[in-house]
């Protein structure tokens, strides 16, 4: 089944096929909605053309994907460690041989270039393999009592663990979400985004086609409504939700009704802090990966670049040359370096600050403007040129809020405890960076970043490995890493007396 919607998908420059294959996963197979009337369509950001029809997932629906989610974790948490493992590589070695079309699908539902695609699809196998290689290592403590009583801790799956992806990386997400939980023993009902709802159904039929139960992965369609069954739902053991702050907060305020366990991966302002004593070519390298990678659709980029100001000139001129020469257009045409934003509205959204960032008095030194493709196919694609600011202050709306478009913001700054201070003046807490060959500055400022990833000398270099997560109003809870088995499972303590009870009565 993986391979008959991954065959039939075109470029975009030949031309768009509607998928018209159910979008919902559940009890091992594809499943129609119950109803058309709430269809929404969902359109290919490189044409603007309508990819699918998305009908959310009502009461009845979700109830079905958790009873049938709930039937696969009874069978799927008595497996050992190894087990699931041997299952999961599967899995993984199925994705990392179709790697190329579920990159070319990806890239057709989201819009980002086929090179970052196939990145993410790489990373997805990655980070498969990497949780099958913990699942085996699960395990709990051996505690000596007094007496020769003894205790011991057990670490035990949730159960039905919810996952709410974002429409920035599709695949992805529904990996980095569901390897940890599978690993750990739990099954997974996951909700993509409603923009881009064609890539999770792929990764449930690649899970099964690898062996785990029917129902352990269940995807289920839908927007806000969908969300709001799936949080409130009594057989939900935690959520763990990718997206917006606005949204993450109603996520954590649904979930604590239920007294459910939150993961929050939201929003980011994060500052790219670049030293008069930088390697100035890392350093541009460096911001340009830190602002465009996915048209800049990207919870973590530096959008705020503090740049000292003895080296301003010279770095704006490297900087601004190299985005006017980024390719934009075609995302399937492998010299392609900037696809189409998600959709219309973000395309305007993103326009508009550029514009409201000119009046109070930001100078655009490059991009900013929609942009028109030669190609008379991609000319309803929501297109736009990178875009550079300077002449930025902290207190613009540009350099405050999350714009999620190709949009830089440059300030100067003289010492290092005021840009330190400029960094974390801010309510999000994500990321941040910092460029100097001064090792000792570099680890000083790292530590008094508030955000839960400092990269030195680098950018949005993330591994599987690494947690990801945030401070503040970022988020909490972490993915990716070891520490993650500790989000999806639970300790039990067993207490065992060898001798006589004790008793006051």
């Amino acid at each position: 089944m993986a391979q008959s919607i991954l065959d039939m998908m075109p470029s975009a420059s030949t031309g768009s096929v509607v998928v018209t294959d159910p979008l919902n996963f559940w009890g091992g197979k594809r499943v129609s909605p119950k109803q058309e009337k709430n269809a929404e369509p969902v359109f290919e950001p490189a044409t603007g053309r309508v990819l699918c029809q998305m009908v959310p997932c009502g009461a009845e629906e979700v109830e079905e994907a958790m009873q049938s989610a709930r039937a696969a974790y009874l069978k799927w948490r008595e497996l050992s460690g190894t087990e699931r493992a041997r299952v999961m590589l599967e899995a993984a070695r199925i994705i990392r041989e179709r790697r190329e079309k579920i990159a070319k699908l990806e890239v057709i539902n989201n819009g980002k270039t086929l090179t970052e695609a196939l990145v993410d699809i790489d990373v997805s196998w990655q980070c498969i393999e990497y949780y099958a290689g913990l699942a085996g290592t699960l395990s709990g403590q051996h505690i000596q009592l007094p007496g020769g009583t003894f205790a011991y801790t057990r670490r035990e799956p949730l159960g039905v663990c919810v996952g709410i992806g974002a429409f920035n990386y599709p695949f992805q997400i529904a990996v980095c979400k569901s390897a940890p939980a599978l690993a750990c023993g739990n099954a997974m009902v996951f909700k993509p985004s409603p923009m881009t709802p064609v890539t999770a159904v792929i990764l449930a039929e690649i899970y099964k086609e690898a062996g785990v139960p029917d129902g352990l992965f269940c995807v289920v369609q839908g927007g806000a409504e969908t969300g709001t069954l799936l949080c409130h739902h009594p057989t939900v053991a935690k959520v763990s939700f990718t997206g917006s702050v606005p949204t993450g907060k109603k996520v954590m305020e649904m979930s604590a009704k239920g007294v459910k366990q939150v993961t929050l991966e939201l929003g980011g302002k994060s500052p790219l802090i670049i030293f008069k004593d930088c390697e100035l070519e890392n350093a541009v390298k460096g911001a340009l990966m830190g602002n465009f990678l996915t048209q800049g659709q990207v919870c973590c980029n530096a959008t705020r670049v503090f740049v000292q100001k003895e080296i301003m000139p010279q770095f704006l001129q490297e900087v601004v040359k190299r985005t006017k020469a980024i390719p934009v257009g075609d995302p399937l045409v492998d010299g392609t370096r900037m696809g189409a934003l998600i959709s219309k509205p973000q395309l305007d959204k993103a326009l508009g600050y550029v514009s409201q960032a000119k009046k109070e008095g930001a100078q655009v030194l490059c991009g900013g403007e929609p942009f028109v493709p030669s190609d008379a196919k991609l000319k309803g694609g929501y297109y736009m040129s990178p875009c550079v600011l300077d002449n930025c202050r902290d207190d613009m709306t540009c350099v405050k809020e999350e714009i999620f478009g190709p949009v830089m913001s440059v300030l100067p700054f003289d010492t290092e405890e005021e840009v330190i201070r400029r960094a974390n003046n801010t309510t999000y807490g994500l990321a941040s960076g910092v460029f100097t060959r001064d090792i000792t500055r570099a680890h000083r400022v790292a530590a008094q970043l508030e955000a839960g990833t400092c990269f030195i000398n680098n950018y949005n270099n993330s591994a599987v490995e690494l947690p990801f997560g945030g401070y503040k109003n970022s988020g909490f809870g972490r993915e990716n890493g070891e520490v993650t088995i500790e989000y999806y499972s639970q300790l039990k303590t067993v207490v065992v007396e060898m001798g006589n009870v004790e008793s006051l009565f």
